[in-house]
């Protein structure tokens, strides 16, 4: 029974990066997203492999093209780091990194998968180079990447390879006895990484990849937002812009924009209406405010129109103004 749930879960975390990376290879702005995509193409070989031969029987060729995944995900992670960081263009080059899987996967055939010697010294070579990969990107992470946006970001990619890197280690010297584990733990770590990929503000590569700003100054400029609307209450303006809110700022609507995303997970319609509906709630409870209007309260707020209130109102709080009036 537990060897059918373990079999079941290590498929569906193939499945699911399977969808990610149809989903990666969809994207318009191909210059970091191909990279991250094949790295998954390079893990779902590894571990596709672990689940099938943990199940089945594989020939020898098969089990070596599996397990020269490993051989695919170093470099790619190594030039998903350059195409996110870095300003220069990855052009053909780039496929000089991939000659060792290109000669694996042409001699699988003739290439010994077995118990023998040379079997675990080719192996080992395999661990090693991934190995070697994941120390550049670690040295790159701690030396070149210090307030870099999107550094938390690729440095979790990171530690996640290196945790699979560790995994499949263990099973290969013995320390871990359980072979499917590494495929499981697989699955774990697809399931995580799922979640902050299809986020609806999380993942912003796509539009802000190539934006300038710092961690630290993202930061700081939403402070200045967030102090903005505390203390003088911009958003009871129903005139209220992300331009408008911008200039008061001194800096520009699309640097407004990605910190309001990136910093507060919403657009910045969302940030204004969170205020505009905190306002609200204090309003509907308060004794003074007992015999106005609902309509009132919602202009008083900055809200256009009361269908927008209202529609505004119960997408936060599911219910109507009138039914939370009632409810307090």
């Amino acid at each position: 029974m537990l060897g059918n749930v373990v079999f079941v879960l290590s498929c569906l975390g193939i499945v699911q990066a399977l969808f990610l990376c149809a989903y990666l290879f969809s994207l318009r702005e191909k210059r970091g997203n191909i990279f991250l995509a094949w790295l998954l193409v390079a893990l779902i070989l590894l571990t596709s492999k672990s689940v099938i031969d943990n199940y089945s029987w594989l020939p020898s060729w098969v089990r070596v093209i599996g397990i020269s995944g490993k051989l695919l995900a170093g470099p790619f992670l190594w030039l998903y780091g350059q195409a996110l960081f870095e300003k220069k263009y990855i052009g053909h080059r780039a496929y000089l990194h991939i000659i060792p899987f290109a000669l694996v996967a042409l001699l699988c055939w003739a290439i010994p998968n077995g118990a023998d010697l040379l079997s675990y010294a080719i192996a080992t070579l395999i661990f090693l180079h991934l190995a070697v990969y994941l120390a550049f990107c670690w040295h790159y992470i701690t030396t070149r990447l210090q307030g870099a946006r999107l550094k938390p970001w690729y440095q979790n990619i990171t530690i996640g390879v290196t945790c699979i890197w560790i995994v499949y280690a263990g099973i290969f010297t013995g320390i871990i006895p359980v072979y499917i584990l590494g495929a499981v733990f697989f699955s774990f770590l697809i399931y995580i990484f799922s979640f902050l990929l299809l986020k609806r503000h999380v993942f912003t590569l796509e539009k802000y990849g190539s934006s300038p700003m710092s961690q630290s100054a993202s930061k700081q400029l939403l402070q200045q937002v967030k102090e903005l609307f505390e203390t003088q209450q911009v958003y009871l303006e129903n005139t209220i812009t992300l331009k408008s809110i911008a200039n008061s700022l001194s800096t520009s609507p699309r640097e407004l924009s990605q910190v309001i995303n990136e910093g507060a997970q919403m657009n910045f319609s969302e940030f204004v209406n969170q205020y505009r509906i905190a306002k609200a709630k204090a309003l509907l409870t308060d004794p003074q405010y007992g015999q106005e209007k609902i309509e009132t309260i919602a202009y008083d707020c900055g809200f256009g129109t009361v269908t927008s209130f209202n529609i505004a109102f119960k997408l936060a709080t599911q219910m109507t103004p009138s039914q939370y009036r009632r409810s307090v």
